[in-house]
């Protein structure tokens, strides 16, 4: 019972961390992608960019397409992740 509360708990720290946002200078590139792909989508928190990127398209609305955009990691100035944005070529959320 004491692994199932604590588990829980982890559970509920981690997704409120992640609504707020993320610092994707605190990840190399590899961990970024692992983590968007473990948590299927993520807020990501800098002064440059501030969205979600998503696992895939299956996580983007009807009316909007998925897009390859490249955010600053611990690595890789310019780390592939995939951001849904509008058809007509405006951001997504």
């Amino acid at each position: 019972m004491k692994r199932f509360v604590l588990v829980v708990g982890a559970m509920a720290f981690r997704s409120s961390a992640l609504a707020v946002g993320i610092d994707s200078h605190a990840y190399n590139c590899a961990e970024l992608q692992g983590l968007i792909a473990a948590s299927r989508y993520v807020y990501i928190n800098n002064p440059s960019f501030r969205d979600f990127v998503v696992a895939n398209a299956s996580y983007c609305s009807g009316d909007e397409i998925i897009q390859l955009r490249s955010v600053s990691t611990r690595d890789n100035p310019e780390c592939l992740v995939n951001y849904c944005r509008g058809r007509g070529g405006g951001g997504g959320n």
